[in-house]
């Protein structure tokens, strides 16, 4: 069954001129309506408007013009159902064999921050959805287009064929419905936002797809990478990449923790993560020095690793970077001449993301086999903690800086997780450990001398005193955790009988 007629009413008018032309020269009836009729009218395309069709004007500022009998019955109608055809020759309306629309721009819409509540409710499309939805519905006698990328498809397919195969029709069918859900799906999330309702009867989630990946965490596993229409500014998802070899999953998932550890900071930072932890965090007057105080915290594991800074990377800092081999340099931007000297690696992989984005409150989704968990994402810090010291001794004035950097970052380690720092700068983690005390000789261990006068972080409560026991041992001078245990003033005498400085916070960061 050839095309006929079609029914063209697009707010994308990219490619729908010479596509139009295209149909005319083949015969094709065009019925259009609005902005669309006068950009083909205005093109030399004949145009039947739309309220020929429906003998009824178009009303309430355009909200009503489509929704009428005349349109759906000739979307809906099945062609190889005698009792459908005879009913249309009845009402004197003529099939429609081929639909053109694409929606109200919503999402550019909300995207603007001047929009109103009210512009928003504007931009909500009514009869494209639905004239949409019913030729895909009715996708066996009814071609449907909604991405102009696929004009050129359904005319090669039509000149090659008469008709377009069924395959292309079910393959645009199912496109629409993936474009009017996702729609939706904005549109839902814009309202329930707006009655600031967090975790509603149900929850609708879009993304569009930014690259496929070559593969997942393994080379078995496939895996693509897709990112929020409307996401945060400061994320992976839009970060800009400006050299080398396309992101794998892991790299994603590496930068994604770098990005989000390095936004805990205003002074110059940087941030070297391996498996999504992070094996060395320096700060310092210049983003040079915080570069060189993280190298130095692991110098073997930064090896490979993805390295976050929160300030633009200078020649100084690209040359110190270039020595080593590293998967991915993420900055807010990189001078002319670190670009000269870091390009020079093929193969090293440079992102700009910008970090000017103010922080919003939004849940973290984890998928679970069946389903999925909400939360908030953890964005409390030193400032919301409930701090106080619990010892006889106070910290010193560098215990606290180191306290502070501590409880930053052991934040952002796997549960259970110690982390230790020393001027300015990590000096062991122990991460993801079944007891607290185990990541605690994991993180000494790794410090060596290094842990002499440092600060421990730990990511929850000593359960026992065994931990501050191990920190006596290693010359731990002070220690921040959330307290909160049964046998807490076990820990304090221990860490008052070792001239530890132990500070509370009241908060648990746990990270799985």
């Amino acid at each position: 069954m050839s095309i006929k007629r079609a029914l063209i009413s697009v707010s994308n008018k990219e490619g729908i001129l010479p596509f139009a032309k295209k149909l005319e020269e083949k015969g094709v009836e065009i019925i259009s309506t609005g902005g669309t009729s006068r950009v083909l009218q205005e093109g030399g395309v004949r145009v039947t408007g739309i309220s020929e069709v429906t003998g009824f004007p178009e009303i309430l500022d355009g909200r009503v013009k489509t929704l009428h009998p005349n349109i759906h019955s000739g979307l809906l109608a099945m062609r190889d159902k005698e009792e459908h055809t005879q009913q249309l020759e009845e009402q004197g309306i003529a099939p429609i064999d081929l639909v053109v629309v694409n929606l109200y721009p919503f999402k550019q819409t909300i995207e603007k921050p001047e929009t109103t509540f009210e512009e928003a409710i504007e931009n909500i499309d009514i009869g494209g959805p639905s004239m949409l939805r019913a030729a895909a519905k009715n996708h066996k006698h009814v071609t449907v287009i909604t991405d102009p990328g696929d004009y050129e498809t359904v005319l090669e397919e039509w000149q090659e064929n008469g008709d377009v195969t069924l395959e292309t029709k079910q393959r645009l069918a199912a496109k629409v419905f993936r474009h009017t859900a996702s729609y939706d799906a904005l549109i839902a999330n814009y309202l329930t936002e707006q009655t600031g309702e967090l975790y509603p009867e149900t929850y609708t989630v879009t993304y569009e797809k930014k690259q496929d990946l070559r593969y997942g965490e393994n080379p078995h596993q496939q895996a693509a990478f897709y990112r929020e229409p409307i996401g945060p500014v400061s994320s992976i998802a839009n970060a800009m990449q400006l050299h080398g070899k396309e992101l794998s999953y892991n790299n994603i998932n590496d930068a994604e923790a770098a990005l989000s550890i390095v936004k805990e900071f205003n002074e110059p930072a940087a941030v070297a993560i391996k498996h999504m932890n992070p094996c060395g965090v320096g700060v310092g007057e210049n983003i040079l020095e915080a570069y060189e105080k993280a190298f130095e915290a692991d110098s073997v594991s930064i090896f490979g690793g993805i390295i976050a800074l929160n300030k633009e990377v200078d020649s100084e800092t690209a040359r110190k970077m270039k020595e080593i081999f590293l998967e991915i340099i993420i900055a807010p931007a990189f001078s002319a001449e670190a670009l000269d000297i870091l390009t020079e690696k093929k193969n090293l992989r440079l992102l700009t993301v910008s970090l000017d984005e103010e922080p919003q409150e939004r849940s973290k989704i984890t998928s679970v086999h069946g389903g999925a968990l909400f939360q908030e994402e953890d964005r409390k810090g030193f400032l919301d903690a409930d701090v106080r010291v619990v010892t006889e001794r106070e910290p010193t004035e560098q215990e606290w800086q180191d306290l502070k950097l501590a409880w930053k970052v052991v934040k952002h380690v796997k549960s259970n997780a110690i982390l230790l720092a020393k001027d300015d700068m990590t000096v062991g983690v122990g991460a993801g450990q079944m007891n607290r005390v185990g990541s605690a000789k994991i993180a000494i261990e790794q410090a060596g001398e290094k842990a002499d006068g440092a600060a421990m972080g730990s990511d929850a409560f000593f359960p026992m005193k065994d931990t501050v026991e191990e920190a006596g041992k290693a010359g731990i001078s002070a220690i921040i955790q959330p307290g909160g245990s049964i046998r807490d003033e076990e820990s304090i005498e221990k860490a008052n009988e070792l001239g530890i400085a132990m500070v509370f916070t009241g908060m648990r960061h746990f990270k799985h």
